[in-house]
């Protein structure tokens, strides 16, 4: 069984790096990561650039049955 979570990432750099790293903070706390969607992407402009990178993910981990 997976369950789905929504979560944000954010970046100044890109959106494949505010992917990467809302996938490895959440990797430190959910075990058995098994996918990933990218539900948006949004970005913050100011002065005609963009400074900050969102996107909305659904992450996937299995759910362990035999938990203790």
């Amino acid at each position: 069984m997976e369950k789905h979570l929504r979560i944000t990432g954010v970046s100044n750099v890109s959106w494949k790096d505010a992917i990467v790293t809302a996938v490895a903070e959440a990797a430190k706390t959910l075990s058995y990561l098994s996918n990933v969607k990218i539900i948006e992407q949004r970005a913050k402009i100011d002065q005609d650039k963009l400074v900050q990178y969102y996107v909305d993910l659904d992450l996937s981990f299995i759910v362990e049955r035999d938990r203790n």
